[in-house]
């Protein structure tokens, strides 16, 4: 009995052998399965970061196109009446000297001043640079000329036609004389 004893001794031990290699190749399994979907969440937390970095740079983006269409709405409006406003300045200069005419030169006057009030309701402000130093962000120069005492080289000695500018945005340079 002692041979079958060991026979069923060294079956035993070849039947765990055999069950802890099973349970290892189970647990290598396992842990290979634990790491690739350990990966593949990793690969969508990154995934779902980028995304909502992405909706956030769109929200941003959004945001300021809308302001932006907000603060220059009157942009249109105040370049078409841009040229108005130069043929009234222009029959003003034209009416002031003709004594005949005065009562109408008030109504041309009053409607010039109320139409610089109301694009400066909408924040469109007039450019008069007549004294201050040539600037081509808000100026165009049309013509040159020598420059007199007291003037400086770039000054604008003449405006030709006033500019304008909505909030920020330039609508229309000045365009003017410079010193030389």
């Amino acid at each position: 009995m002692d041979d079958n004893q060991q026979d069923l001794n060294v079956d035993e031990e070849i039947n765990e052998t055999e069950v802890q290699d099973e349970q290892v190749e189970t647990v290598t399994e396992e842990d290979s399965e634990l790491a690739s979907l350990q990966a593949e969440l990793a690969a969508k937390d990154d995934q779902i970061m980028r995304l909502s970095a992405e909706i956030q740079n769109m929200h941003r983006r959004n945001q300021t196109e809308r302001e932006s269409a907000s603060k220059y709405r009157s942009q249109n409006l105040a370049k078409g009446i841009l040229p108005a406003i130069d043929n009234l300045e222009r029959a003003l200069e034209l009416a002031k000297d003709d004594e005949s005419s005065q009562q109408l030169v008030k109504g041309i006057e009053m409607v010039h001043a109320s139409l610089l009030q109301a694009l400066a309701e909408e924040g469109v402000e007039v450019i008069d640079p007549k004294g201050e130093l040539f600037d081509p962000n808000f100026h165009q120069s049309v013509s040159a000329v020598p420059a007199e005492d007291g003037q400086q080289a770039e000054e604008v000695v003449e405006v030709f036609q006033k500019g304008y500018v909505l909030k920020d945005r330039v609508l229309r340079p000045a365009m003017v004389s410079i010193a030389q």
